[in-house]
């Protein structure tokens, strides 16, 4: 049975559209504490600064409540922030209100269970199942109680920084850009607290500007702002602090594949990396020869971090990553967090005195071109001869330097074509044949 409602990570959507209405929030909350906490218990919620966060508050906070769950308020904390609270406070599960990089227009409402992980596709079809059922409101005796609790989150900075044990920051000059979202608050005081000059952009929410113009979708002000004041790193969270990208004292964008590298051949040297590095089907080529060349196995998964998890787990591995900035580090904690990636890799800097762009320089990024074809009725790439027989040739010119992959989008009417390779004019070009071969598929298949 198909999920109606979740997908990769949780329910998202744009505000006053359904789902993401008030409404939908209260059954939510009932469904979810039928699923998760029938006989009562505790839900941790949290959120980023959206001002419609406040709203999914107020509706969440009174389904849990008319549905006997004790619920705890914490406000805006990263979504790695509120999965380590989850565990903290013993709660049954956490929700976390957010769109992530979305713009403000958009929210969501995702879940983790009381180990801090991301729900199985069975939980989130269970929660389904009971969205069909009214609402519960208990009698006056069984229902929940709310309190706030937004002062624990120092609980969370220094769990943080108890990852890099000993690490001293003075001396450096840090920019964070903290996407006027959730990592406002700790993310410049977790960096202060261990020794580092730093100079903020990004932390004065309004309600209206997260991942507006900056963090780690859009670096182009900490780009500048790097050099600018001479700071030897910047670092850039999403609106909900589990992406993470970074920026060289030269300006350049360090990206989630680069930051994987520098973290897995610090580990492979010291050793202490267990099992492969995880990517995706689409994490760069470049960062597949650089770890081979280290004697470092790669796996790929299906691309969204809960896939990246669901493989380290079969492996047995601790690190992996999307090139968007998800990276996991299992070692410390239980799903991607970006505040806790950024600490290790200033860790590696700090210890071995080489800046970031000494420490990513041994991986080449290869050019990867994207294409996304508009399909009026989905279509399977794979099942389709015309396609297939123009990928093969475009694989043959591409030989053992290059790589295609072609999926379809699990949101939106979409096939994406990615093509990478070395010489970045000849991947435009079959990026754009491929882009080609595919529309024309789709036009015959309506």
């Amino acid at each position: 049975m198909a999920r109606r409602y979740f997908g990769t990570d949780g329910v998202r959507g744009r505000v006053g559209d359904h789902p993401l209405t008030v409404e939908f929030a209260l059954k939510l909350a009932s469904a979810a504490a039928r699923a998760l906490a029938p006989k009562g218990g505790s839900v941790l919620v949290g959120k980023d600064t959206r001002l419609s966060g406040y709203m999914f508050e107020a509706a969440l906070e009174a389904g849990f409540v008319a549905s006997g769950v004790d619920v705890k308020l914490i406000g805006p904390l990263p979504t790695p922030g509120i999965a380590y609270m989850t565990r903290r406070f013993g709660c049954d599960f956490g929700v976390v209100i957010s769109a992530s990089h979305n713009l403000y227009d958009d929210n969501g409402i995702k879940f983790f269970d009381a180990s801090g992980g991301k729900l199985s596709d069975e939980i989130e079809l269970l929660i389904e199942q009971h969205l069909d059922e009214p609402p519960l409101t208990r009698c006056s005796a069984k229902l929940g109680r709310a309190m706030r609790v937004d002062k624990s989150r120092v609980q969370y900075q220094d769990f943080c920084m108890t990852t890099v044990p000993g690490l001293d920051l003075s001396g450096f000059k840090i920019v964070i850009d903290c996407a006027h979202g959730a990592g406002y608050k700790v993310g410049p005081r977790i960096l202060a607290d261990l020794g580092a000059e730093i100079v903020p952009i990004g932390c004065s929410p309004n309600g209206r500007n997260i991942n507006l113009n900056c963090g780690s979708t859009s670096p182009g002000l900490l780009q500048l702002t790097v050099p600018g004041v001479q700071a030897h790193v910047g670092i850039a969270l999403d609106g909900d602090g589990d992406r993470l990208v970074m920026i060289d004292h030269l300006g350049r964008i360090v990206d989630g594949d680069q930051l994987l590298y520098v973290i897995a051949s610090a580990a492979r040297e010291q050793g202490t990396l267990r099992g492969p590095v995880v990517g995706t089907v689409m994490s760069n080529l470049g960062l597949e020869h650089a770890l081979g060349k280290e004697g470092i196995d790669f796996r790929r998964a299906k691309v969204g971090d809960r896939y990246v998890l669901e493989l380290l787990r079969q492996t047995g591995g601790r690190l992996g990553g999307e090139t968007s900035g998800h990276l996991l580090c299992l070692d410390h904690t239980t799903t991607g967090d970006a505040l806790i990636a950024a600490l290790q890799v200033l860790a590696i800097m700090q210890r071995t005195g080489r800046s970031l762009a000494d420490l990513a320089a041994p991986m080449s990024r290869y050019p990867q071109v994207l294409e996304n074809v508009r399909v009026t009725s989905r279509i399977d790439p794979d099942a389709s001869v015309a396609i297939q027989d123009t990928v093969a040739r475009a694989q043959r010119l591409l030989g053992d330097t290059g790589r295609i992959v072609l999926r379809a989008s699990g949101t939106e009417p979409v096939i994406r074509v990615m093509v990478e390779g070395r010489d970045e004019r000849q991947v435009r070009d079959l990026a754009k044949d491929l882009a080609a071969s595919v529309a024309k598929a789709a036009t015959t298949a309506a």
